[in-house]
């Protein structure tokens, strides 16, 4: 009589671990047959009867620049610009580090709140007790008169007086944000719009026609929405999609070198071509992985500049002039 085996509760999970394990490898070879099978495939049509099946979309691989081991690459259809629903062409890697960083919204505040900031100026300007006409002389004599004393009438105290501590403009809120808090705020970015299933990857940005209505029609179709940013790495844009683009309100194209988180979170759908993918990856990774110190910034305004307050204007240099970093 053989003796009986009881297996514990760890056991048993390890035995179903190993159970799985196997039947996972059996499915991985499996899969990779029918890959081979179906990847020999790809280079010719096949027929069926009277009937022809279109090729099938190539899974591709990219080499990514500072692979990372242990998080997976995303994956995005490549699709083309040439009819309304446009084909699958094929499946491209996207960088982890680029398309699936944590979303930070403090970051994503900084970027914009940078960029609505570093190009305003306020103008207003309010004339002091000094420079407004008149209030020379006294109102009144300070005893006998049974009123309150004044010495002007030019005093922030009275009608028609000066203001105190008015803004004294031109006044500039520039500043640079830290140029590792820009880049990781692209990064969240496009993670949030691929996360959402806003980010579209297409071959390139010809279409065949120019009217407004078929880019309307095809952002319909393709679930774009009302706003689509284009993005390619030249500014030099085809003409079609620059005809059709300028005529459809929330349409926009820009260059990949102008990409920014405003105008990414302001449209609704973003259309990567890939070669401004592979530019937009580089670039971003390259600063990543960089280790060169971020340089000072120093603002190249001089006293000279302003000839219309020499007081106000040295304290506005002396205040511009401070190293800022980017």
């Amino acid at each position: 009589m053989q003796p009986q085996i009881v297996l514990t509760r760890k056991g048993r999970l390890f035995q179903g671990f190993q159970a799985f394990l196997s039947s996972s490898s059996k499915f991985h070879h499996r899969h990779q047959s029918s890959d081979s099978n179906e990847a020999a495939d790809f280079s010719t049509n096949t027929t069926d009867g009277d009937e022809e099946t279109s090729l099938k979309p190539v899974i591709t691989s990219r080499s990514l620049q500072f692979p990372v081991k242990h998080t997976y690459p995303r994956l995005a259809w490549l699709e083309s610009m040439d009819s309304l629903e446009g084909k699958k062409l094929g499946m491209l890697d996207l960088h982890p580090d680029v398309f699936a960083v944590y979303p930070r919204i403090d970051v994503l505040h900084q970027n914009i709140h940078w960029q609505k900031m570093y190009r305003h100026i306020d103008y207003n300007f309010e004339k002091s007790r000094a420079e407004l006409r008149g209030g020379g002389r006294k109102p009144w004599p300070q005893k006998g008169m049974g009123k309150a004393r004044h010495g002007s009438i030019r005093s922030p105290l009275w009608i028609r007086g000066a203001k105190a501590h008015g803004p004294r403009g031109p006044t500039s809120y520039f500043y640079m944000l830290p140029r590792s808090v820009r880049g990781l705020g692209l990064r969240i970015a496009l993670s949030c719009k691929y996360a959402q299933n806003d980010l579209a990857v297409v071959e390139s940005l010809d279409i065949p026609s120019s009217d407004p209505e078929f880019m309307a029609e095809m952002a319909d179709v393709r679930f774009w929405g009302y706003s689509v940013l284009f993005v390619d790495d030249t500014d030099v844009m085809p003409d079609n999609i620059a005809v059709s683009v300028n005529g459809n309100e929330g349409f926009s194209l820009m260059p990949s070198y102008g990409l920014n988180v405003y105008s990414i979170l302001k449209h609704e759908t973003l259309v990567l071509t890939v070669a401004a993918l592979e530019k937009i990856e580089r670039k971003l990774l390259e600063e990543m992985h960089s280790t060169e110190k971020e340089k000072k910034f120093v603002n190249t305004l001089r006293p000279e500049d302003f000839r219309t307050r020499p007081k106000e204007d040295e304290r506005m240099y002396r205040k511009w002039s401070q190293p800022l970093y980017f």
